[in-house]
């Protein structure tokens, strides 16, 4: 079949029905076509959240479309070549040839690399997912790996897993993966043991989310130098006075002026309300009035597959001092929930009427 000879219309419908797999093996053809598939796909691509790699057991990467209407969907799994198999087919990927082959284990096409070629492979798929999709897409590396590198490429963005333990590496080996990093979207740490602190210029404080599950409170210390938008925070051992240390910066303009949004859980103990609510001087609502609900899609979407952060609903709230934005803060014995509204004082007391 001549896709060429088809009216535009015919064409455009015949692309829409294709999955992305197909799309992108069929852009190989010429230059025309993957003209045509740009030109065609316009919305569809728009659509399109972001583009993740996905570091696997065996030292193999997945590339995945994270879309509106698909939650993920397989583009391309990129692994080390196995000499047993000749059943390859090249293909020019941004100037280099690319052995390729097509699965029967899964219904997307399989890139393959010698170990000492691994980086321009890399490099040079990336580089075609750029001049096919656009170079306003966003792509994520997603490992749990820190040992190793994470390449530098166009739009990437790191999410890390990180584990603190004396098994698993100490912390300047961990700060030095952190600070190779160009832009780290998210950090999900697990630090169950106790160790020493983090640098305070530490590259994970200037994530844009981060998600602990820590002992201490102080490793990291996420309540004193994070500079990024979203924070869900599980603590073993805590200290009130530094939730209170945290809203009171807040206020004060001086610290956290990205923040828009907090989740705080503790192990065993339960957040003494009164304490908290008198500590940071907050204000209240009438109760005879219903408050408005807080809730801010998640800049990055974890294994729980939230979407949005939780509603607060809240009759107590906090003012920042250097714009008079509101926080709402909320606590529910072990929880407490510190959401910022894009608004001043004025405007938000203004919801309630």
């Amino acid at each position: 079949m001549k896709l060429s000879k088809y009216p535009h219309v015919v064409q455009k419908e015949i692309l829409d029905n294709l999955e992305y797999p197909e799309l992108f093996l069929l852009s190989f053809v010429s230059k025309n076509m993957i003209t045509l598939i740009k030109s065609s796909q316009v919305q569809r691509f728009k659509s399109i959240n972001y583009i993740s790699y996905d570091c696997c057991l065996n030292n193999q990467l997945i590339v995945k479309i994270s879309s509106e209407h698909n939650e993920h969907e397989n583009l391309v799994k990129i692994v080390e070549r196995e000499e047993t198999d000749n059943d390859y087919f090249p293909l020019n990927v941004s100037g280099k040839m690319i052995d390729f082959q097509l699965s029967r284990k899964c219904k997307f096409p399989v890139a393959a690399y010698h170990l000492y070629e691994k980086e321009s492979v890399i490099q040079s798929i990336h580089n075609y997912f750029i001049h096919l999709f656009g170079d306003s897409m966003e792509y994520r590396w997603k490992t749990d790996d820190c040992k190793t590198p994470i390449p530098q490429l166009q739009n990437l963005s790191a999410c890390i897993t990180v584990f603190i333990s004396p098994i698993h590496g100490d912390m300047k080996t961990l700060e030095n993966v952190f600070s190779s990093i160009s832009v780290l979207k998210s950090v999900d740490i697990f630090a169950q043991f106790p160790t020493e602190p983090f640098s305070t210029e530490s590259k994970i404080y200037k994530a844009e989310y981060i998600r602990t599950n820590q002992l201490n409170h102080n490793v990291p210390e996420v309540l004193r130098y994070f500079q990024g938008r979203q924070a869900f925070l599980s603590f073993g051992l805590f200290e009130i006075s530094d939730l209170i240390e945290f809203v009171n910066s807040w206020k004060s303009g001086e610290a956290f002026q990205k923040l828009e949004y907090l989740e705080i859980g503790l192990y065993s103990s339960v957040f003494p309300l009164h304490q908290v609510l008198s500590g940071i001087k907050a204000k209240y609502i009438a109760p005879t009035k219903k408050p408005p609900t807080h809730t801010l899609p998640k800049v990055y979407i974890a294994n729980d597959n939230k979407e949005n952060t939780d509603p607060i609903i809240s009759h107590t709230y906090v003012v920042r001092e250097s714009d008079g934005h509101v926080a709402s803060v909320l606590i529910r014995e072990k929880k407490l929930f510190f959401g910022v509204w894009d608004m001043r004082e004025e405007k938000f007391l203004r919801m309630l009427e």
